[in-house]
């Protein structure tokens, strides 16, 4: 079953947040809308449950630098065996991957110094535990903090 909004801790956090990333599976372009009205800054990828409508609107992968640190954002990265390796080699220009897909929560670095940030998803759990979102702290070139947040329930 998919959300029809975002859970009230989210939006508090949209509310809070410089910037929010999108990592694909918008699924309505009513959600693009409301967050593009609601946070400061927004920056998302279309996904693959996204139709035509969202694709016009968003690219496959966006780049963006933010507080010093290179940014990519994609939904897709393939398989988890090789991931770094393979998301190293497919983006040795950026410091932070940000991905989606799995909805799987995701925090790694390859050895070339890349992280890979997957903050799962707070409106279809699949089979995680619980919703999850993820917040970055970014300051002079460095990533801060990564901190995952959880909620039980939408």
């Amino acid at each position: 079953m998919r959300a029809k909004d975002l859970p009230a801790p989210v939006w508090s956090a949209v509310d809070a947040a410089d910037v929010v990333i999108h990592a694909g599976d918008w699924v309505s372009v009513d959600l693009l809308d409301a967050l593009e009205a609601r946070a400061r800054r927004l920056v998302g990828v279309f996904g693959n449950n996204d139709g035509a409508a969202l694709r016009a609107r968003l690219p496959e992968v966006a780049r963006v630098e933010l507080g010093g640190v290179r940014f990519a954002v994609v939904h897709e990265t393939g398989a988890a065996t090789g991931r770094e390796k393979r998301c190293a080699r497919a983006y040795p220009d950026v410091d932070v991957l940000v991905f989606g897909h799995s909805h799987i929560p995701w925090d790694t670095t390859a050895d070339t110094g890349l992280r890979l940030l997957n903050p799962g998803s707070p409106t279809d759990r699949r089979r995680q535990p619980t919703f999850t979102w993820m917040t970055v702290d970014v300051a002079d070139g460095t990533v801060r903090d990564v901190e995952l947040h959880h909620l039980d329930r939408r």
